[in-house]
């Protein structure tokens, strides 16, 4: 059974023609040929560690369903892609879980715009920790997703995409904790930075040169 494959999907939200569909258009989405990272891997990767760290969440299948809709739109020229995904889960698990739980899968994925989830919020904890876990990784790792980003933004000048990565990156480095699981944060916290920190210090001498 693959991460992404329908029978990962029907543990969440049932086998009926209704969930087939809507796994197909959702896998599709992923698959977009404008994407370079957030892609069918990136989706894989979070599903993948979101079962690693589902022990500490309070709804677990919420947080899968989360992980699934948490990029399913993503246009680098638009700014509420997030909105906009969550709005996209909202009408795709209409009748295939409970209202209840559709809710809690559109405010996850809300969270993914900030990662910033309240502290005492598991479900968005194990989800923001899922999905920044790739700026942990080792510096190769790191520089080809950096790399990988800057394709998807490949219509804007060097210049536009300078300025907007460096606000994004002292956005991540300014939040009160980079991951808030225990588990995984002693770990992952100090690598991050160190990753997020080098690629700032190149970003900035860029723009001041």
């Amino acid at each position: 059974m693959t991460l992404v494959g329908f029978e990962a999907w029907a543990r969440l939200a049932g086998d009926s023609p209704t969930s087939r569909t809507e796994w197909a258009a959702v896998v599709a989405a992923w698959g977009e040929p404008h994407r370079r990272y957030h892609d069918l891997a990136h989706l894989a990767a979070v599903l993948g560690l979101v079962g690693e760290l589902a022990g500490a969440a309070a709804d677990p299948d919420a947080v899968r369903l989360a992980a699934w809709y948490h990029d399913v739109v993503y246009d680098p020229r638009r700014g509420d892609n997030e909105q906009v995904s969550a709005e996209r889960a909202r009408a795709g698990l209409r009748g295939l879980v409970p209202p209840q739980r559709v809710e809690e899968v559109a405010r996850l994925v809300l969270l993914t715009a900030g990662h910033d989830p309240a502290p005492d919020d598991a479900d968005g904890a194990v989800l923001c920790d899922a999905d920044l876990a790739v700026l942990a990784g080792p510096p190769e790792a790191y520089a080809a997703y950096a790399s990988a980003v800057r394709e998807e933004y490949r219509h804007l000048s060097d210049a536009e995409f300078t300025t907007g990565r460096i606000a994004v990156l002292e956005h991540l480095l300014a939040l009160p904790a980079l991951y808030r699981l225990p588990a995984v944060a002693g770990e992952w916290t100090p690598r991050a930075r160190a990753n997020l920190t080098a690629e700032l210090g190149l970003l900035r001498a860029r723009a001041a040169s």
